[in-house]
Order: C-alpha cells, then sequence, then structure tokens
C-alpha cells in the first residue's frame, strides 16, 4: 500500500483541521477563491476535481463500452437504488430524525427545512466525484462512465418530479445552467482530454508502457486532488461549523447514515448477482454519494441562503468525503468477497 493510502484518515483529519484553521485566521483566502463562481459551480473546486478525476478517465477504453450491453446488471442496480430506493429512503429516514428523535432540539419549522434539504441531496446522485471513488476502489473507468452518463440522463427527468412529490412543493426551477456546466466539467471535459491523451501516448509507445509507466505517473494525483479539495471545502464552510455545531452534527448524522445504507444496498445486491468488485463498488459509490452542486443550488434557489435547507445540502458537502473514504475501505477490505471476471 502506498504511503498516501496507509496513512490516509491521518491526511484527511489534518487537512479538514487546516481547511477551518484557514477560514476562521486567513478568511481572505476562501473570500478570494470563492469569487471565481459561475452557476454555483466554484472554478477553483472545479480545478482540483479534474485533477482526481483525470487519471480514472485514461483508464477508459471505448472498446469496453462496446460490450456493456450484455452485461447490465450493474446499470440496473445502480438505476434502482439511485432513482426507486434513495429519495424515498432519505425522506424516511431525515423525517425519522428530524421529527421523532431529534424533537427536543429541532423546532418544526427547521424540522421542515433540514428535511427539504435532505430530500434535495437523496435526489441528486453523483455526478463528478464517483469517478474518483472508483478509481480509488480500482474499478471498472467504462462501466462506471456508463453508469454516470445513464444516470445524468434519468437525472434531467426525474429529479424535479421527485422533490416536487416528496416534498409537496411546486415550481421547482432546475437551474439547467449548474446542471449542465457541472456534467461539462466533470463528465465531457475530462473524458475528452483522458481519450486524447490515451490515444496519442498508446500510438507513440503502446499500450503496455501506457498501463505500466505513463498511468503509474498518477498513482497520488487522485489523493492529492482530494486532499487539496478538503482543504478549500472546510475553508469556506468553517464559520458555519462553529457556529452551529449541535445542528451541524444533528444533520450529519442522519445524512451519515444514509450513504452508509444506500452504499450497503447497491454492493450487497451486486454482491447477490455475483458481479465482479470493480463494477460492485462503483455501483454502491454512485448512489451513495451525491450531487451536492445542484443541491445546493436549488436549495439556495428554493428557499434562500440563509435556510436551514441551505445549511442541510451544505452538511452533505462536509460529511460526503470522510464518509465515503470510509466506504471506499470497506469496499477494499472485502474485495475478496466478490468473483474476479463476468461469467
Amino acid at each position: 500500500m502506498r504511503f498516501f493510502e496507509r496513512y490516509l484518515t491521518v491526511w484527511v483529519s489534518t487537512c479538514i483541521l487546516i481547511g477551518i484553521a484557514i477560514g476562521q485566521w486567513v478568511p481572505i483566502i476562501p473570500k478570494t477563491l470563492s469569487q471565481f463562481e459561475y452557476a454555483h459551480v466554484s472554478i477553483p473546486m472545479s480545478i482540483l476535481i479534474w485533477l482526481m478525476i483525470y487519471p480514472m478517465m485514461l483508464k477508459v477504453d471505448f472498446q469496453s463500452i462496446r460490450n456493456i450491453g450484455t452485461r447490465p446488471q450493474g446499470l440496473i442496480i445502480t438505476c434502482t437504488t439511485n432513482w426507486l430506493i434513495k429519495p424515498f429512503s432519505m425522506f424516511a429516514i431525515a423525517y425519522l430524525f428530524f421529527y421523532i428523535i431529534f424533537k427536543q432540539f429541532i423546532s418544526a419549522e427547521l424540522a421542515e427545512e433540514y428535511l427539504a434539504g435532505a430530500v434535495l441531496l437523496g435526489a441528486a446522485p453523483c455526478t463528478a466525484m464517483v469517478f474518483v471513488w472508483s478509481h480509488l476502489t480500482k474499478g471498472d473507468a467504462a462501466y462506471t462512465l456508463v453508469q454516470v452518463a445513464v444516470n445524468d440522463l434519468i437525472l434531467l427527468f426525474a429529479f424535479a418530479p421527485i422533490v416536487a412529490f416528496l416534498l409537496g412543493v411546486g415550481g421547482i426551477a432546475i437551474p439547467w445552467n449548474t446542471l449542465l456546466l457541472s456534467v461539462l466539467l466533470f463528465v465531457v471535459i475530462p473524458l475528452f482530454g483522458g481519450v486524447i491523451t490515451r490515444t496519442i501516448v498508446v500510438r507513440k509507445k503502446g499500450i503496455d508502457y501506457f498501463n505500466h509507466v505513463f498511468v503509474q505517473k498518477f498513482s497520488n494525483t487522485t489523493i492529492t486532488g482530494l486532499l487539496l479539495t478538503l482543504v478549500i471545502l472546510f475553508s469556506f464552510q468553517g464559520n458555519t461549523i462553529l457556529n452551529n455545531p449541535l445542528h451541524i452534527f444533528l444533520i450529519a448524522i442522519p445524512l451519515t447514515l444514509q450513504t452508509v445504507c444506500i452504499f450497503l444496498f447497491a454492493y450487497i445486491w451486486s454482491k447477490m448477482w455475483q458481479l465482479p468488485h470493480s463494477i460492485a463498488a462503483p455501483a454502491g459509490m454512485i448512489g451513495a454519494s451525491n450531487f451536492f452542486e445542484l443541491a445546493v443550488a436549488v436549495a439556495i434557489s428554493l428557499f434562500g441562503l440563509q435556510s436551514g435547507a441551505a445549511l442541510t445540502t451544505v452538511v452533505g458537502v462536509l460529511v460526503e468525503v470522510p464518509v465515503m473514504l470510509m466506504l471506499v475501505k470497506i469496499a477494499n477490505n472485502t474485495k475478496e468477497w466478490f468473483k474476479e471476471e463476468l461469467l
């Protein structure tokens, strides 16, 4: 195991603390970085996400994509988990905690707003970061790409009706600029760059050099980008954490529980269907992770920047990386449960 990965928990914890410290003692840094934003998408964060995704996109082999239609089980698990299970389980778990278990700590008005934010997260499965989680679990790059592409197509049509149904609100305006820009930045551009790089290197040096030498040069790129992302993310939200510690903690509990449950549902289902680990792990990760740019944008547009719904989506951003890294570790430690190849 490489040095970065061996002590990843230490690096993650350190970066979170550094981010909070920067937000408190050098606020000019997050203030300046936050100005570079378009359609609720942070440009500095986008650059770091490119850094994380690029090594995964290098591994996409379009020859493999042609064969995915003959093994649709992973896509079935992903679509069922993301759209028939996840939004409704998020509603149920959030309602249980905000209205019943935490009733003495949270007013009915705030509970309603927190529930709304949780539903927005539950109805927006991941587009970008799933490539990172797939890379860290040595997932099938081509299959992950198709899972994300199908998921994004469904998202275009299913997000607004599901949110309207669960929250009983109408007139939900999807921020198309945020949605389309995110897909362009986090899927299309990195994929295009990866394909061009792969084609040029393979043509000049051969596939063996590409797989065993060139790709290995980027072995720490994803982890480095992830740690820098944590620093920036927590520097942006340091004041929020320190000013609302109790409610941040209360919101984080159902969000974490939902993330773990959704991952286990898809992961165990993949095991029951005897899928290889390279498909099972990303299938669990894509539902567990969230499209937080979309969730935050809709929460702000529907309920306002200072609303409980917006706060919940921000907490979702904060807890996602540490929790997903825990799930990555679980997936990697249980790899032997799965068959190596599809029959």
